[in-house]
């Protein structure tokens, strides 16, 4: 019981120790919250007694800058009194000077025109008008002497430019001929062309529309007619034909076929190369194609599509030199002469045709207009026309470019098909040995043996009355019918 006591005493007495601690911190915190809050009382006072100085110190710069401004408002202010007085002045001045200049210069006029007898709106007149005769005088003379010196350097510029560009552009010129040359394995070849009594000849030509050469010439035929295309179809038959070994005919006639479409196709290669070879982009596949066709069209001798391609090259540099738009210039100079490849099928000028096919086929006005004015058929309006004028002038103008008599052989050629093409009947119609045999197809069902005499004898009149031509032309008019059945 007494241990028990004792252990309550002492707790008792440690709690009263603790209770004198927390008194004794709580008041130790106090006092120190107090010293804080009187020393942050009279730093806030020194501040707020710090700033008051210097809002008086600022107060007083202010008082003595604004009297500074309002002492030199004031001189200001009196300086522009006195210039408002001077500026009155010199106005008087000026004013008193005017009218005494007005005064002597009435009086000078008036001194002028008694002496001269003459009025001053008179004297004023002459003065106007002689000066008006000299200005225009002058005038005439500069102008004169301005046209002089732009003709001369412009025709010295023009020749550098076109001299130039022929120069960068030197393209080898080759005339196309009428006949084109086959070299044979071997001899003994001849013989299996020409066939049993003639009949592969006779069926090759009929079908071709070339005329087969076969002379003594080692190992080599020719193959001889005015139409490129029909020559180059011919050439590739009979080269087929070779390689195949298979001579007959029938097998002609297939092979015939199957070439044509090859024709094609290297039609719109050639178009394709053009194209590519000229830097001209997105041009419609149609005229690809028909560009392509011109590679088997001569002009004087030059192919055509040879001359468009210089053409195109040559206009391209001039415009380079000039400053012009030269993938414009390059893409008008190689359309120029597409209606070439359509004179057959449309009629008017190829200029004509030409710019219209360009214009169904998505092509700009400027390269239209070049077309149309490339023969000045048009008056060429933009620079891109005449420099495509002037490309072509220079292509077909180049030494050993063209051949008139090449040209006008052709034309004779053609002219004899087209006679003998107009009579009723004729499905076919082919110019050979070189112009000196017309052979004309008639459609037996149509044309009886009478009417295929008739028909020569009629051609052989309007040749005869319509060109001229050395020695004579055979007129060969053939009827044939011919029956195909299938065994199965």
């Amino acid at each position: 019981m007494r241990i028990a006591m004792g252990v309550g005493s002492v707790a008792a007495a440690g709690s009263a120790v603790v209770l004198c601690l927390v008194l004794l911190l709580t008041w130790l915190m106090v006092r120190r919250l107090q010293a804080a809050q009187r020393r942050a009382t009279d730093e806030a006072g020194r501040a707020r007694e710090w700033a008051e100085a210097q809002a008086a110190g600022l107060r007083a710069e202010l008082d003595r800058r604004e009297e500074r401004l309002t002492e030199e408002l004031h001189r200001v202010r009196a300086r522009e009194t006195e210039l408002a007085g001077r500026a009155a002045e010199l106005e008087r001045l000026h004013e008193a000077a005017r009218e005494q200049v007005t005064a002597e210069a009435a009086e000078q006029r008036r001194a002028v025109e008694r002496v001269a007898g003459l009025t001053g709106s008179q004297a004023r007149a002459e003065v106007v008008r002689a000066a008006e005769v000299e200005a225009r005088r002058e005038a005439v003379i500069t102008v004169r002497e301005i046209e002089r010196r732009a003709r001369a350097e412009g025709e010295q510029r023009a020749r550098e430019i076109i001299a130039g560009s022929i120069q960068r552009f030197a393209a080898e010129q080759t005339s196309e001929t009428v006949v084109s040359t086959l070299r044979l394995a071997s001899e003994d070849l001849k013989g299996r062309i020409i066939g049993r009594e003639g009949r592969n000849i006779r069926a090759f030509e009929a079908v071709t529309g070339v005329n087969l050469i076969i002379d003594d010439t080692p190992e080599l035929v020719q193959l001889s007619c005015f139409d490129p295309v029909r020559r180059e179809t011919a050439r590739l038959t009979l080269e087929a034909l070779l390689a195949d070994g298979r001579i007959h005919p029938a097998r002609i006639e297939e092979i015939h076929e199957r070439s044509r479409f090859e024709v094609e196709r290297l039609c719109v290669r050639a178009g394709e190369d053009a194209v590519l070879a000229t830097r001209v982009d997105e041009l419609h596949p149609e005229l690809v194609r028909t560009l392509g066709r011109l590679r088997y069209r001569t002009s004087y001798g030059q192919n055509v599509l040879g001359h468009l391609v210089e053409s195109a090259h040559i206009a391209g540099m001039m415009a380079s030199e000039l400053g012009v738009d030269d993938s414009l210039v390059r893409r008008a100079s190689l359309l120029h002469d597409i209606g070439k490849a359509l004179t057959h099928e449309v009629a008017g000028s190829h200029a004509a045709i030409g710019a219209d096919f360009a214009r169904r086929h998505g092509e700009s006005a400027e390269v239209v207009h070049a077309i149309a004015a490339h023969h000045g058929e048009v008056e060429p309006k933009t620079v891109e026309a005449v420099l495509t004028q002037a490309a072509d002038a220079c292509s077909g103008g180049r030494p050993g470019a063209r051949r008139e008599s090449v040209e006008s052989y052709v034309r004779r050629l053609e002219r004899l098909e087209e006679i003998a093409g107009a009579h009723d009947g004729v499905s076919k119609v082919f110019a050979m040995q070189a112009g000196r045999e017309v052979r004309v197809m008639v459609q037996p069902e149509v044309v009886d043996d009478i009417g295929a005499q008739l028909i020569a004898r009629e051609v052989a009149r309007q040749v005869a009355e319509e060109l001229t031509y050395p020695g004579q032309i055979r007129i060969t008019v053939v009827r044939e019918s011919r029956a195909t059945e299938f065994a199965r």
